[in-house]
């Protein structure tokens, strides 16, 4: 089947589906004032220097500062250059062994100096910045002020890497760092040179704006999440680029024109009847994303648990019993569930620690099976992964490169009646705790006691736990009545006592 990438446009948000043999694999959204921040560049002001931490907050315009680590600095050091005062400064740090320095040798409070947003804002962190630029183009990456030259891990072909590594330094300019990307290896030499002549264009104007505008500043934006899409996905494995909106498909196909003609002829408008992502079924695909369980086709299935600070993944074998002996069963329910766990992963954009219970195996041979198969189902991936071998307890450890919010973060809020708990307080609970209070109550004889309740709490009050009311209004001589009411949550109550009320 052919892989396409599709792009859904509404007034209110760009939604992209990349589709593998008419599958979802990757999910993105941009929402109006709801936009990434990732790659844009800003003139920022250094507001504290945390010497303990060895990293400082910078003022960049956004609600929170960012924060920009030591090893954020190194390497990008040339770019502070413009911002020091005088000449013994810039000779100063010229001399320094980086490996050796403190942060607050590089940057003092008031400095204004040049970041670019690598980590969006996720949670309650203010957005993660570097001072070693970036300019992404689509064959290439240019680096200002660093000497280097890399080519993308994507590619394995030995023979290929030397033959760009080649190029890249034969059209290196000078100043400047370059980075091969995967799709440059069917590049011709005259599109490489067109992308590095567009990004020097486009750093030459980042140099200009800096200058002219006071900290903290926006100094160059990222595009937004339709070019990217068009930049950053388009390779040799993607067939077409669907879009259902004729004003930006014509956008797209202009700028394809200018800077990529070899994929202008790729992008096609969508004119279906039916939405397009329910035409290709990644609204399905999209729900199953943020479902805790999955199903496996064997009738195991996995639970994905996500926290603040890692991803917990089980793995089940639920319904599957296996023909075989029993270490059989379990290698081959886990060896599934990778497949699903590296699918989910990537689709569901889950980063940072993940920990991954598979089910115990005794044979060293089987672990290694699924530590290689956890491996190979991850090298399409396009986020940076590592993975470390199976624990005595049989946990897969595992990081994944976290540059924005998982899915479920962006399309879901935490819940308002667990508050991110899970769980709420059983009925039997609740109404435990309301005969609790209602026993200790010193009511005066003759007083009627209204309880509001959830439905659920009412019927077992009115129906299991009949006989303890009646002993309490025996007992204090007072009249309770049971209310229902449909907007009460469940584990809320009130208890009303003539015109005063106990919560």
């Amino acid at each position: 089947m052919s892989n396409e990438l599709l792009i859904n446009v509404t007034k209110q948000e760009y939604r992209v589906a990349l589709l593998e043999g008419g599958q979802v694999v990757e999910f993105y959204i941009e929402r109006k004032g709801d936009s990434s921040f990732v790659g844009n560049i800003y003139k920022g002001r250094v507001i504290k220097v945390l010497k303990g931490m060895q990293a400082c907050f910078v003022d960049i315009g956004l609600d929170k500062a960012a924060f920009l680590y030591i090893d954020d600095i190194r390497g990008g050091i040339k770019d502070l250059y413009p911002f020091l005062e005088t000449e013994e400064e810039t000779e100063f740090l010229s001399k320094i062994d980086f490996k050796e320095t403190s942060i607050e040798e590089l940057v003092q409070q008031g400095q204004e100096i040049l970041v670019q947003v690598a980590k969006d804002p996720i949670g309650t962190k203010g957005a993660r910045v570097t001072s070693r630029i970036t300019l992404p183009g689509r064959y290439v990456v240019l680096m200002p002020g660093m000497e280097h030259v890399g080519i993308s891990r994507k590619i394995e072909d030995e023979e290929k890497r030397k033959e760009l590594k080649d190029l890249a330094t034969k059209v290196k300019p000078q100043g400047f760092g370059i980075i091969m990307r995967t799709v440059s290896e069917d590049a011709s030499e005259e599109e490489i040179l067109r992308d590095i002549d567009f990004l020097l264009l486009l750093w030459d104007n980042i140099q200009k704006k800096k200058d002219k505008v006071p900290a903290p500043a926006l100094v160059h934006s990222e595009f937004d999440l339709i070019l990217r899409s068009l930049r950053d996905f388009m390779n040799q494995n993607v067939d077409r680029l669907i879009i259902d909106s004729y004003v930006e498909w014509n956008r797209l196909k202009e700028f394809a024109h200018v800077y990529f003609p070899r994929i202008a002829d790729k992008i096609e408008l969508y004119e279906g009847d039916e939405p397009i992502f329910d035409a290709f079924g990644v609204e399905v695909d999209i729900d199953r994303a943020l479902e805790r369980k999955i199903w496996l086709k064997s009738g195991g299935y996995i639970v994905i648990d996500q926290t603040e600070a890692m991803t917990v993944i089980d793995v089940n074998t639920g319904k599957f019993v296996g023909k075989e002996n029993l270490e059989d069963t379990i290698l081959r329910t886990n060896l599934e569930a990778v497949k699903e766990i590296a699918y989910q992963i990537r689709l569901r954009n889950l980063g940072g620690i993940i920990l991954i219970d598979f089910i115990d195996m005794e044979k060293d041979e089987n672990k290694q099976k699924v530590i290689n198969a956890m491996a190979e189902a991850m090298k399409k991936d396009r986020a940076k992964t590592t993975i470390y071998n199976i624990t005595e307890l049989g946990i897969v450890q595992m990081t994944r490169k976290r540059t924005r919010e998982s899915l479920e973060h962006i399309l879901c809020d935490t819940c308002p009646y667990c508050e991110g708990k899970g769980r709420v307080m059983s009925i039997r609970s609740i109404a435990y705790e309301i005969l609790r209070k209602l026993k200790f109550l010193t009511p005066k004889e003759g007083t009627e006691i209204t309880v509001v309740v959830h439905p659920q709490v009412a019927d077992l009050l009115t129906d299991e736990e009949r006989d303890s009311l009646e002993e309490i209004e025996n007992a204090k001589r007072v009249r309770i009545t049971i209310k229902k009411d449909f907007t009460v949550h469940q584990e809320n109550y009130h208890i009303h006592q003539d015109k005063l009320s106990f919560n």
